[in-house]
């Protein structure tokens, strides 16, 4: 749970407040729904040399053989519904310009945007705009050999598309609820919460002591059957073997051309693959954060656990990057800050880390995203999850700038800014500082915020439970909001003035009360565990000011603004809200967690979202935002490999029916 999400500041970067011309062209790539899809570009690839290049081939072509992976995890049916409508989209000859076939495309877009039939975001299930029947009418006319043995799951895919009381939701967070069983994700089977969690409390307990405990259930399904309850294990051999087989090839070229310490930390996570030992995970994990002169670096495996409600299972995904070197003095600078930061963190002095340990940060520029990075993002990472890797070895926190500067390159002239910052001063700074803001509030939040703290004695870590996350993502947004308006960041050289902070608190607090409603549908509740953060931050702040106005919901011709009064109260309060959350964490309060969310980050005013939901509606503006990845090829010469070609797909549609060709290898249900 160290990541920034899928535009934790994204929804800013969208809300860029650039005034230059709109000229979409050259990024937006496809628009449906409520996403746009952008093209990024990676810049400096040409120069960097050829032995780094290849490294980066094979480390792409291994991140996109998982493709399928994330797909059935999300839903046992996401395989047989996407290959069913690629093939349709592939082989139907008829009319392709009515509306029915139109709802249809945009349907299967959606589908490879959130890697199944459920919102990448808001976990609901997506709402076909045809109808059964003319599905089933266009299959009738194209050859049942198509089709194959998707044949034999017709029902099954009608019944996951179209039953509205089925699969209702991916991520089902609503307390009193069985949480496994209203959930679609296909991470348990046939398992009750309370069996789940029966089956690793046994586990925890036979490795009560144990001071590098193993992360179980990080990588396995765990089933029900005429057997008992027991794992199937994502690992060459056991469940999604294929895919494995095929990351592993390529991560075995790669390792042949990497230089140490990186070849030994590859072979590491092949081993892990090979035998689905979680031991080697975590030899992985320590050589990893301990790798601190690879140019190129990368992501491979099954990493974080938003996707479970009860926060064991990892969704697979991966990231290939390498350095920004011009760009990276920001972490530099804040990495080796680390202890200062630690040491006046307004937290319990106890729950302090005494020394902080392998901290490192790097800003970087991906070169391609796969899994659950893919096609939506994260801005920001922090790895690895496992507390006592963190304690013990440190932690590895990257910023990709190319991604975020895809971003404002696609918000340019959209609207935003006049819409929704009533304050000139406020449209001023935002447009002054609002990059670099979100960039500082990001570096903080990755590098320092989930590296800091520390648990109690006898706490493990999983006692939040399905707030986990959201309190989690809450910790590490305080930490950095807190620093972000210390004057410290002057000192240091990070800001020219406080107007920064002020810029990133503006921002923030109308990002997490207004604007991040956009995501939601009407009549629905937050879910999501980062919207939820933001919303809980805000919310809670602006509670707590309302003695001081500090905050204010300010009306003006109909319409609502959140303004901020008292920037130096705001930020008290932030340190105030990082005092309880931290003490939460530590001491594994889950009663006080839960309050906490359910006070504060779950309900919605349906009178602000409907303001919100038309006014967004008004500029045209999609609140969700995802990539097309970059294309490369070998260049060889009398049989060797002189180059790496790159090239920028301006075709949504066509990529993913490349993907689903060439790297497309899970059998329909798994």
């Amino acid at each position: 749970m160290k990541r920034i999400v899928f535009m934790t500041f994204t929804v800013l970067a969208l809300t860029s407040c650039c005034n230059a011309p709109k000229d979409e062209a050259p990024w937006i790539v496809d628009r449906f729904d409520d996403i746009k899809v952008i093209r990024y570009e990676v810049p400096e690839f040409e120069h960097l040399p050829l032995n780094e290049k290849v490294l980066i081939y094979y480390l792409a072509e291994a991140a996109k053989c998982g493709w399928d992976i994330l797909y059935d995890q999300n839903f046992e049916y996401n395989l047989a519904v996407r290959r069913t409508l690629e093939t349709v989209y592939t082989n139907y000859a008829g009319d392709r310009t009515t509306a029915e076939w139109l709802a249809l495309e945009k349907y299967l877009k959606k589908v490879w945007f959130a890697n199944g039939i459920h919102h990448h975001y808001s976990n609901d299930k997506f709402v076909p705009e045809f109808s059964e029947g003319y599905l089933l009418d266009v299959i009738e006319t194209i050859p049942e050999d198509k089709f194959g043995e998707l044949n034999t799951l017709r029902e099954e895919v009608c019944k996951a598309i179209f039953d509205p009381n089925l699969y209702k939701t991916k991520l089902n967070q609503r307390a009193g609820d069985d949480l496994l069983l209203t959930s679609s994700s296909n991470y348990y089977k046939n398992v009750s919460q309370a069996e789940a969690e029966s089956f690793y409390a046994g586990m925890a307990a036979a490795d009560a002591g144990n001071p590098c405990p193993i992360s179980y259930g990080l990588n396995s399904q765990l089933v029900k059957d005429d057997s008992g309850i027991h794992e199937r294990v994502w690992k060459v051999g056991g469940m999604y073997s294929a895919a494995l087989e095929k990351i592993i090839y390529w991560l075995e070229k790669a390792e042949a051309v990497a230089a140490e310490p990186q070849k030994t930390n590859i072979a590491a996570l092949i081993s892990y693959y090979k035998t689905g030992d979680l031991k080697e995970f975590d030899r992985y994990n320590i050589g990893w954060v301990k790798d601190t002169v690879s140019n190129v670096d990368f992501i491979n495996g099954f990493i974080e656990d938003y996707g479970d409600v009860l926060g064991r299972k990892a969704a697979w995904e991966a990231n290939v990057n390498f350095m920004d070197k011009a760009a990276c003095h920001r972490t530099e600078v804040i990495s080796d800050n680390a202890q200062w930061f630690e040491d006046h963190s307004p937290i319990n002095p106890a729950y302090r880390k005494p020394e902080v340990k392998g901290v490192s940060a790097k800003v970087i520029t991906v070169a391609m995203l796969g899994g659950d990075c893919f096609p939506a993002t994260p801005i920001g990472i922090n790895l690895p999850n496992a507390d006592w890797i963190r304690k013990e070895h440190g932690s590895k926190s990257v910023t990709i700038d190319n991604i975020t500067y895809a971003y404002d390159k696609a918000a340019q002239g959209n609207g935003f800014s006049e819409e929704f910052v009533l304050r000139a001063e406020d449209r001023e700074r935002m447009k002054k500082y609002g990059k670099l803001a979100d960039d500082l509030h990001t570096d903080l939040h990755e590098c320092l915020g989930h590296g800091s703290g520390q648990l109690a004695q006898g706490v493990k870590g999983g006692e939040l439970r399905s707030y986990g996350s959201t309190l989690e993502e809450a910790r590490a947004d305080l930490f950095g909001l807190y620093y972000l308006g210390d004057e410290k960041m002057v000192e240091l050289g990070l800001i020219p003035s406080l107007d920064v902070a002020k810029a990133g608190y503006a921002k923030y607090l109308m990002n997490g009360m207004m604007t991040q409603l956009a995501r939601v549908e009407l009549g629905k509740n937050v879910e999501e565990s980062h919207m939820r953060n933001r919303k809980l931050i805000s919310e809670w702040c602006y509670e707590r000011g309302k003695a001081d106005n500090v905050i204010e919901l300010v009306k003006e011709n109909g319409k609502t603004y959140v303004v901020v009064n008292d920037f130096d109260k705001l930020r008290a309060l932030f340190g105030e809200l990082l005092y309880e959350v931290q003490r939460i964490k530590s001491e594994g309060d889950y009663e006080a967690g839960k309050a906490l969310v359910e006070q504060y980050a779950v309900k919605v005013d349906p009178v602000l979202h409907k303001e919100v939901l038309d006014r967004y509606a008004a500029l045209g503006i999609e609140p969700y935002g995802g990539f097309v990845n970059p294309e490369y090829e070998l260049v060889e010469q009398d049989g060797k490999v002189v180059d790496v070609k790159i090239s920028y797909p301006a075709n949504y549609v066509e990529q993913m029916l490349h993907y689903a060709k060439n790297y497309s290898f899970l059998p329909n249900r798994n």
